[in-house]
C-alpha cells in the first residue's frame, strides 16, 4: 500500500489523486467519505478505471448511526495513534512522518 502525508493547509481531497493514482495496480475499489464527494468519483472511474463508494450518513439519521465500512478507517486510525511520534506531531518534514508509519 502507499501513504501520503500532506500538511495541514493541503486538502486531503486534493492529494487523493495522487494517492489513488500511485495505489492503482493494487486496487480496484475505493470507500470515501462524505468529505471526497464532488469531481473525485467520477475521476477515479474515467481515470483508473476504479469503482468508489461515498459512505456518509443519511440527512434523516439522528443519534449514533453505524456506518458502513467507516470502523476500516478508525481502527486504522487508532492503530497509528498508538506511536505517540505520530500522535503529537513532532516531525517537521511530512516524509519523516511517512517513514513513521511505515
Amino acid at each position: 500500500m502507499v501513504v501520503t502525508v500532506t500538511a495541514a493547509n493541503f486538502g486531503a481531497r486534493d492529494a487523493a489523486a495522487g494517492l489513488l493514482t500511485r495505489l492503482r495496480r493494487d486496487i480496484t475499489l475505493v470507500w470515501a467519505d462524505g468529505g471526497y464527494t464532488g469531481g473525485l468519483v467520477g475521476w477515479c472511474r474515467d481515470n483508473l478505471a476504479l469503482t468508489s463508494e461515498i459512505v456518509k450518513r443519511t440527512d434523516d439519521t439522528t443519534g449514533f448511526a453505524v456506518l458502513p465500512r467507516r470502523w476500516v478507517a478508525e481502527r486504522t486510525f487508532a492503530w497509528l495513534m498508538n506511536s505517540r511520534r505520530l500522535a503529537r506531531d513532532y516531525e517537521a518534514l511530512t516524509a519523516t512522518s511517512e517513514a513513521m508509519i511505515r
